[in-house]
This record gives structure tokens, C-alpha cells and sequence, in this order.
């Protein structure tokens, strides 16, 4: 049975946005182009001490809910090898078996609901850095004089002098240096 698979799935989607392949970039990068910018915003994800902090936080939780579905799915497996074992003489009008499917249902819908709650969490938690990036952006926008604000993932290499992700990460870590936070339930109009 494949219950708990909650686990991996959250700390793939960390996993996904903080792992940031640095490449050696070429040894002449090239001008700086006055007014064109850069920005990793999966990078200050990554690096930042409030990403970081939200991550470590998000693979507790994960650990909490694969802690809390784990006795289900051990008891699930119990009364299955007990019915296996048993044969018909176990459970000779099928009352057992109808019990372990309707616990089965009942564990997927607890496990779904969790996924949703972590997902519904971190995605809050990144709402909340984004509400505090921004005006970061802003400024560090109109002090480097940009003209244009490119995001990394779509500029395969560029001069390092028009990244502005180091200065936006160090001012993040001063005004919002980490979160707390626990898994959030799913507010009803998100849920329908």
C-alpha cells in the first residue's frame, strides 16, 4: 500500500524550487548592458534565511503528518494480512473487509487533506516573502537604474554585474530574517 507517499511529495516540491544549479559561467561574461537586470527569485528561495527557515519548517511538518497517517496505514496493513490469513473463516459475511476498504478511504481522504494543507502552507508562507520582496525589488529596480527586470530562468547566462539577487537576498535578511509558522488548514472557499 502506497499511503504516506505525502512525505516525498512535499519535500520534492522544496526540493524543486531550492535546488539551484550554480554552473561555472564563461570566463568573459561579457558587457553590462546599462539599464537590463537580472533577478533569481528561486535562488533568494534558496539562499535567503527566511526560505531557508521555511523550508526546514515545511520538511518538519512533512515529517509531523507522515508521523500522524503512519499508524493508519500500519493498522490498515494488519487487518488485511489478518483477513488474508484467515481466509473465509475470518470473515465470513464480509462485514471486516467492507470495514478495511471504508478505513482505507477514510485514511486517503485524511492524506489528501494533508497534502493540500502543505502545499496550501507553503504557498502562503512564499505569499508572505513576496509581499515583502517586492518593494525590495522596487528599490534595488530604481537605485541600479534598471530599464528592464529579466527573471533568471529565462536568461541562460549573463553578466554577474547585472544580477541583483545577492542585494535583494541580503535585504530580505534583514527585514524578514525567518517565519514561524504551522501547517494551515485550508480555508473553505479555497477548498470548494
Amino acid at each position: 500500500m502506497k499511503l504516506l507517499a505525502i512525505g516525498a511529495v512535499a519535500l520534492a516540491s522544496l526540493v524543486g524550487s531550492a535546488a539551484v544549479a550554480q554552473t561555472q559561467g564563461p570566463q568573459n561574461p561579457g558587457p553590462v548592458i546599462p539599464g537590463v537586470c537580472v533577478y533569481f527569485n528561486q535562488r533568494l528561495l534558496a539562499q535567503s534565511t527566511v526560505g531557508q527557515a521555511v523550508q526546514a519548517r515545511m520538511e518538519q511538518l512533512a515529517g509531523e503528518v507522515q508521523g500522524e497517517l503512519s499508524p493508519y496505514g500500519a493498522a490498515i496493513q494488519t487487518e488485511i494480512q489478518t483477513l488474508q490469513a484467515g481466509g473465509q473463516a475470518a470473515d465470513p459475511d464480509g462485514s471486516r473487509r467492507t470495514a478495511v476498504q471504508q478505513r482505507i478511504q477514510e485514511a486517503q481522504l485524511l492524506e489528501q487533506t494533508r497534502q493540500d494543507e502543505l502545499r496550501y502552507t507553503l504557498s502562503e508562507q512564499r505569499r508572505l516573502i513576496s509581499v515583502t520582496v517586492e518593494p525590495i525589488l522596487v528599490a534595488v529596480y530604481q537605485e541600479r537604474g534598471c530599464g528592464i527586470l529579466l527573471d533568471r530562468e529565462s536568461v541562460f547566462i549573463v553578466n554577474p554585474a547585472m544580477d541583483i539577487t545577492d542585494t535583494v537576498i541580503q535585504r530580505l535578511n534583514t527585514a524578514l530574517p525567518t517565519l514561524s509558522f504551522n501547517r494551515l488548514p485550508i480555508p473553505v472557499q479555497a477548498a470548494q
